[in-house]
């Protein structure tokens, strides 16, 4: 696997002999100095070029970088996601055999104008033009856990609660395929909302909750993390509900916190109707 000097190096190389090629960005974990370095991470770079269709039309460039063992062009996509919006932007996510992976994002000069932002977590590696002369010091602002407006926290705890009756119909029927998108996919979106919501709470919104809440137990106590993993269950009905009632638990437990907190309003009957809703689908009862 390569190291990031030799990335670097990689990269300055080829601009020095690459006139297209006007600056150079390291951005992501990478540039994020709170995140300790491991093998895992990728070397996501940002290339500002001129002529970027000539870098785009024959793909053969990026050999440079080493035998690959998958990549993807999302951008040249269409059966994965047919409502891609138009962009500026075309990317590159490289995995090589070894095991070093790159996701490049390639940039036109003539699109970066007065409005254009750098994210966040950008590290200038070269800048031939002075495009960048007043870029910040890289820092995780952009990835700050977001206060919500009331209606937006509202919102998440209807569409918990709401979803969350989908799954009881489908476990009655048996539909568990279904039963297991709707419990990790709308149901599981909310719920981790409100729990990056409560972390902000606790840190004056301050710190990241990362992709899929993957830094939240940096601040949740230990138990209450194990407590969050229970409700990830297998595909047996039982532990689907149990799982499901532990959310529930945790998802007040939480929203209570967060509304006294930002001085919301809560509707704590809803939660409680649905509770009692979903204990008499389980149990039977009409």
């Amino acid at each position: 696997m390569k190291t990031l000097a030799e990335i670097k190096q990689i990269f300055i190389d080829l601009a020095m002999r690459d006139d297209r090629i006007r600056a150079i960005l390291l951005q992501g974990s990478r540039a994020n100095s709170k995140i300790v370095p491991d093998a895992y991470q990728d070397y996501d770079i940002f290339l500002v070029v001129n002529q970027m269709e000539e870098f785009i039309s024959d793909h053969q460039w990026t050999s440079i970088f080493g035998e690959r063992i998958i990549w993807q062009l999302p951008d040249e996509m269409k059966t994965v996601d047919d409502q891609k919006a138009e962009k500026d932007s075309f990317h590159y996510l490289m995995l090589f055999k070894d095991q070093t992976r790159i996701d490049l994002t390639l940039y036109p000069k003539e699109k970066i104008n007065n409005d254009f932002k750098s994210d966040s977590l950008s590290v200038l590696w070269m800048d031939k033009d002075g495009l960048f002369d007043h870029i910040s010091k890289a820092d995780d602002s952009d990835y700050l856990i977001k206060r919500p407006s009331e209606n937006e926290f509202a919102e998440c705890c209807n569409e918990f609660r709401w979803v969350a009756t989908n799954i009881s119909k489908g476990l009655k029927r048996k539909e568990i395929t279904y039963v297991k998108a709707m419990m990790e996919g709308p149901v599981r979106h909310m719920f981790m909302r409100m729990i990056e919501w409560y972390i902000g709470t606790e840190t004056g919104f301050s710190v990241s909750f990362g992709q899929s809440g993957k830094m939240m137990k940096r601040y949740l106590d230990k138990n209450a993390y194990k407590k969050i993993l229970a409700t990830y269950p297998d595909y047996k009905a039982k532990n689907i509900w149990d799982s499901i009632f532990i959310m529930m638990e945790i998802f007040d437990k939480y929203a209570m916190h967060v509304a006294e907190k930002l001085k919301f309003k809560y509707d704590h009957e809803e939660h409680e109707n649905v509770l009692e809703f979903l204990q008499r689908q389980q149990s039977g009862k009409k």
